[in-house]
């Protein structure tokens, strides 16, 4: 059965998985919307962990673990060679 939204305007959610194709071929790859979908998400995050009126660590410890992560990505090949290293 049809959905009477067009696929374009469904969120990733709410798309089937036979629409998923049509569905990313219809978003914006240019520089300028890569770049708004990057700021939607800045402003999303911020005004939903950041913004508030009772704060926690929840936001800014969300930032030091992707931070962590990402770091540890990066030089897991340096990591990696050290473990395998023997000291005798």
């Amino acid at each position: 059965m049809a959905s009477p939204i067009p696929v374009k305007e469904k969120k990733l959610v709410e798309v089937k998985l036979g629409e998923l194709p049509g569905w990313i071929l219809m978003r914006d790859f240019t520089p300028k919307g890569i770049a708004g979908a990057f700021q939607r998400g800045y402003y999303r995050y911020y005004n939903k962990y950041i913004n508030v009126k009772k704060g926690g660590a929840a936001g800014i410890s969300m930032v030091l673990a992707a931070y962590v992560l990402f770091n540890y990505c990066h030089s897991y090949k340096e990591l990696k060679h050290e473990r395998l290293r023997k000291y005798h």
